[in-house]
């Protein structure tokens, strides 16, 4: 997949897998200088990279689970969704559950990147839908156990 490396992105290393069977590809912050995110706040954060998608794929941004589980970070909009015809710098979309503030290092693994592919529907406009046995329950209309 083509990728520009943004001017504040340069001495990063492109995203990578961090292991042979890993879906995502681990992406980093790119900032000129730290982040603070107060606990509450939000803000998207830059990796300097901007792709080139091939045509029925897309990039979904997922937050990374230990960010998540140790510091209490995650993605406002997760998952993120890249889609082929966007030529922006791909941001982060971070949020801070924590009661502490975080602070993003330029160059930190903020994220992780999935290529996926995209399957586009149509519409078909119905009366009525076929029946099945779950029917219009949901919610937990299937149980807990």
């Amino acid at each position: 997949m083509d990728v520009v490396q943004l001017d504040h992105a340069k001495d990063l290393p492109l995203p990578a897998y961090e292991t042979a069977d890993a879906a995502g590809m681990d992406v980093r912050a790119a900032l000129s200088e730290s982040v603070t995110l107060a606990p509450g706040e939000r803000k998207a954060i830059p990796t300097g990279l901007k792709l080139a998608i091939p045509s029925g794929y897309e990039v979904q941004v997922r937050p990374r689970s230990g960010l998540a589980i140790k510091k209490g970070i995650t993605m406002i909009n997760a998952p993120g969704t890249v889609d082929a015809d966007f030529r922006g710098e791909v941001h982060v979309l971070m949020v801070n559950h924590s009661d502490e503030p975080f602070v993003v290092e330029h160059g930190e693994r903020i994220a992780q990147l999935v290529v996926a592919p995209v399957v586009q529907a149509t519409w078909n406009v119905v009366d009525a839908l076929d029946e099945t046995v779950r029917g219009e329950g949901g919610f937990g209309s299937t149980g807990v156990k």
